[in-house]
């Protein structure tokens, strides 16, 4: 555990991935489902399979997972194949005496046999003490190239949701939602703008909001829209 507990040092979740940040009614369903799952400490099954096309926010589900259990009291840790891959399998060695075990990213140890058996041995383990396992992966079990017949039957028997597209509107009330926590004032034509003018993924709008939030602080400006011009597409 101590390789797992100075990768969790590590790791800084972002404090403004919730579930109440998670805007959309199309997010609604799988948010309900997830709290439930984390709540009654997967009675029915063990794990939970979350799919779906980069953008649509599976990090910041896991995320909200996470800040969800420690609301209630459960511990939790979020971890991503991106940096496990370049790690030793015992990474993953007595994470079962965890809550909430969250893991992002799955398609990358697609073709990694060892690390299948890894993330199916956990699995096991998971389910013997009766914790939860949150999975994603940017395609559905059949497709994401899983070859361990074995973990493909886990993530088949545990809950798997579909996450999607949020739709334009719910974007624009998402950005706004996030600008607010961020004590932001974001006006319906400067969202409209951002909307227009830059990239329409999630992830993309959220780093652009950052990027304007230090500008207005540091130069004292409210954010209008020959604000957005200068700070963002000046260059």
């Amino acid at each position: 555990m101590k390789q797992v507990a100075q990768l969790a040092l590590a790791v800084q979740l972002p404090d403004d991935e919730t579930f109440a940040s998670f805007q959309g009614e199309t997010h609604q369903l799988v948010i309900n489902q997830l709290k439930g799952f984390i709540e009654l400490q997967a009675n029915q099954a063990n794990g939970f399979y979350l799919f779906g096309i980069k953008g649509v926010g599976k990090s910041h589900l896991l995320h909200a997972c996470c800040a969800f259990a420690e609301e209630i009291g459960k511990s939790s840790l979020c971890l991503s194949f991106s940096e496990l891959k370049h790690l030793s399998i015992e990474v993953l060695d007595g994470l079962e005496q965890i809550d909430v075990i969250c893991l992002d990213d799955l398609q990358l140890i697609a073709g990694d046999n060892d690390w299948q058996q890894a993330v199916f041995d956990l699995y096991n383990r998971v389910t013997e003490q009766n914790k939860c396992l949150v999975i994603t992966g940017d395609q559905s079990v059949a497709r994401l190239g899983i070859s361990l017949p074995d973990l493909v039957s886990r993530l088949n028997w545990g809950f798997t949701e579909q996450v999607k597209m949020l739709s334009d509107e719910e974007k624009i009330r998402a950005l706004q939602y996030r600008a607010q926590q961020r004590g932001l004032v974001l006006q319906d034509e400067v969202t409209r703008y951002l909307f227009n003018h830059l990239s329409r993924d999630m992830a993309s709008l959220i780093d652009s909001l950052d990027k304007l939030d230090k500008a207005s602080i540091r130069e004292q400006r409210k954010i209008t829209i020959p604000f957005v011009k200068e700070t963002l597409l000046s260059h």
